[in-house]
């Protein structure tokens, strides 16, 4: 076979393999796309840098600048059209010619590529590990994951706003991370925060004494209400009925049911008594736990030896 017709038996075979892929993420329900770069902006970068040429892995190329609706998310070409640039870099790396680096944009540990994509799909497609590449780095707070779909990188950026907002990262280094599942909720927890430094400065013991700052707000915030609830969470094993849900969903969804007993009964009514009460009035039933597991199983979100 000719080193024309081996790269055109290999580029058909990766678009016969794109068809699989693309039929198992149908049934899966799971995305399988490139992301595209445009969509990094969620994460709300805040400056770059060149690293110049590196060595990087093929695996980490979660992305493409603008050439994402042509590839799958492993790379596969999608389109006949791509054919002839894909054999034209797949006989030259079969006749041992040496290739270009490749340009990409560096967002956390994963690459979006700006110039080779062929060269990466052909790669890719070989088994190869590594590729050399010119690299400019992003800077972001919260980096994406291999996996993370556009609601993902929505929910990220507005974490990063959060963590600029509260300078959680530097008052508690080790602090949880604080992950939501739907957008819109971190501005919440900055409620939560204003209305804990309100509260702090009203106390009988603080008379006299400068006002709360926010930091303090912050740090008695997480220590005081959110860990706590989190502490409650494990304790009671909320976390198992309700698959595919955070911490900080729950720490939500009690700190509200925590004010509907307050004005229920007609005092404070604690956290860990709250937890409880939320755990026994809202779990879903088991049928319907066990329904979401199993969906969470096919999409690859949770292990099913968990």
């Amino acid at each position: 076979m000719s080193i024309f017709d081996q790269a055109k038996h290999d580029v058909e075979r990766a678009r016969f393999l794109g068809d699989v892929r693309d039929l198992l993420s149908i049934l899966r329900r799971q995305p399988n796309e490139l992301l595209p770069f445009d969509w990094v902006r969620h994460l709300s970068p805040d400056g770059e840098h060149q690293r110049g040429l590196e060595t990087i892995e093929v695996d980490h190329i979660i992305g493409s600048v603008d050439r994402y609706r042509e590839f799958d998310r492993h790379y596969l070409p999608k389109e006949a059209h791509l054919d002839e640039r894909w054999i034209g870099v797949r006989a030259a790396q079969l006749q041992g010619k040496e290739l270009p680096p490749i340009q990409v944009y560096k967002v956390g540990d994963l690459y979006f590529v700006k110039d080779g994509n062929h060269r990466v799909s052909v790669a890719r497609r070989q088994g190869q590990k590594f590729i050399d590449a010119y690299v400019i780095e992003l800077h972001v707070t919260v980096p994406p994951e291999e996996g993370d779909t556009l609601k993902d990188l929505i929910i990220k950026g507005e974490y990063a706003q959060f963590l600029k907002a509260t300078n959680l990262d530097t008052l508690v280094p080790n602090h949880h991370p604080i992950r939501f599942t739907t957008p819109g909720r971190y501005e919440k927890l900055l409620e939560h925060i204003r209305t804990r430094q309100y509260f702090l400065d009203r106390k009988p013991d603080r008379a006299g004494l400068p006002p709360v700052t926010w930091e303090e707000a912050v740090e008695s915030w997480y220590r005081r209400l959110y860990c706590r609830i989190v502490e409650n969470i494990d304790l009671h094993d909320v976390m198992s009925r309700f698959p595919g849900r955070t911490e900080a969903d729950l720490y939500l969804w009690i700190m509200d049911h925590r004010y509907f007993l307050t004005q229920k009964y007609g005092h404070d009514v604690g956290s860990e008594e709250a937890t409880m009460d939320f755990r026994a009035q809202h779990s879903p039933p088991l049928y319907k736990r066990l329904g979401q597991r199993m969906k969470l199983v096919l999409r690859g979100k949770i292990n099913p030896a968990m």
